[in-house]
Parts: C-alpha cells; sequence; structure tokens
C-alpha cells in the first residue's frame, strides 16, 4: 500500500480531452505523466476512482487552467469531495525562456506548481452567477451583430454617395426615411430591404436581452 498525505493532480483541459499528471507530497518526489483522458464526467469519475485505489490514505487535490470549457471540471471535483483549484493562465510562474509548451509538461508543471504552492486560485463563481454571464456575454453579442449591421448599411449608403437627410440616426425617422429609400438598382434595393430588416431583428434581439439581464439581476 502506497501512502502520501497529498497527491497533486495537474490537469490540461481541452474540449475532447484531459491530459492528467500527478506528484506526491514529498520534496524529491518527481512529476508523473498518467496520460490522456476523455473530456466527461464519467472518464473523470474514473480516473479520480484509480487515484482513491492507488492512493486510499490521501487526499486528492486537483488544479487546471481556467478556460474556454469553463468550471463543469471543478464542479464536479468538488461535488465528489476533492479539493480543486482553478488558476488563471496569465498568473501561472513561467521561467525564463520558457517557450515550448505542450499538454503533457502544462499538466505535469501544474501539479508541480501546485505542490510547491506557487500558484494563486481564482475565484470560481456559483452556477447562478455564471448564467448570468452567459446571459451577459449574449447581450455583448447582439450588441456587436447589431453594430455590424448599422456599419454595413452605412457602407452601403456611402458607396452610392447617399447622405441621410435625417440626423437622429437609427431613430424610428431614420429608420422610416431608410424604408422610403430608392436605390439606383432592384439588386441594390434588395440588400437595402435585407439590411433594414437584419437591423430590425437585432435591435429587438437586444431589447430582449437587456430586458432578461434587468429582470434576471433583480431577482
Amino acid at each position: 500500500m502506497i501512502n502520501s498525505s497529498i497527491i497533486f493532480i495537474g490537469l490540461d483541459t481541452h474540449k475532447e480531452f484531459v491530459e492528467v499528471a500527478y506528484v506526491e507530497d514529498d520534496r524529491n518526489a518527481k512529476v508523473t505523466h498518467l496520460g490522456r483522458v476523455p473530456s466527461s464526467k464519467l472518464p473523470i469519475k474514473k480516473m479520480v476512482r484509480q487515484f482513491q485505489s492507488k492512493y486510499p490514505n490521501a487526499t486528492l487535490h486537483f488544479v487546471y487552467e481556467a478556460g474556454p470549457c469553463g468550471y463543469w471540471v471543478y464542479r464536479l471535483l468538488t461535488s465528489l469531495g476533492h479539493p480543486c483549484y482553478v488558476v488563471a493562465p496569465s498568473l501561472i510562474p513561467k521561467k525564463p525562456g520558457e517557450r515550448i509548451k505542450t499538454d503533457k509538461r502544462d499538466a505535469m508543471k501544474l501539479a508541480q506548481l501546485l505542490r510547491s504552492g506557487d500558484l494563486d486560485p481564482i475565484y470560481v463563481p456559483e452556477p447562478e452567477d455564471e448564467a448570468i454571464r452567459d446571459l451577459s456575454r449574449a447581450r455583448e453579442t447582439a450588441m456587436k451583430d447589431l453594430k455590424d449591421a448599422k456599419y454595413q448599411l452605412k457602407a452601403l449608403l456611402l458607396r452610392n454617395n447617399i447622405k441621410p437627410t435625417v440626423t437622429d440616426n437609427w431613430s424610428q425617422k431614420h429608420l422610416r426615411w431608410l424604408t422610403e429609400l430608392i436605390l439606383p438598382y432592384p439588386s441594390q434595393q434588395i440588400v437595402l430591404q435585407e439590411y433594414i430588416q437584419t437591423i430590425t431583428e437585432r435591435v429587438k434581439r437586444l431589447e430582449r436581452l437587456d430586458n432578461e439581464l434587468i429582470h434576471h439581476v433583480k431577482n
């Protein structure tokens, strides 16, 4: 039976897989590369059971970098009763001249830095807070999409040397002027109508998201 007080486990998370490395709580212990497991709940639970079987008297401490995969790994591991830390990539210590990155090396480095206490974990939001962040991100995307649609319509007018007679841009009066506008060719008229419809739809989309965000924040 192998005894060790803490096993530090570094995870390099990706959409399809998680690279795993670990090191014992011993200054002379070397980091071991366990391998790669699929990035889903059942394989990760199986990986945890393997560690528990090999180190029945140890506490398992996990760490991984914050990234596009979110915090579901953190929530899974903590729900199983194991400490897990999420760190910002920008705050991970780097040695001078250290440029070559691989999944294996990243996982091994995380395990080693966790053992040495050289990592500062970030705050992991509650699921409800993360849901509000998703809503906020959707609103930001809607704002960008609306801005892009307006830019495309302005570019169309500029190419045809058409200057608005209404100074209050994107007001109801301005939109009415746009709908009454006649371009030189039918094909251009179709483009104009499509741009106007796109802007109208994206304005409504942004309004819906604004209302939902206000509603959920208040509650």
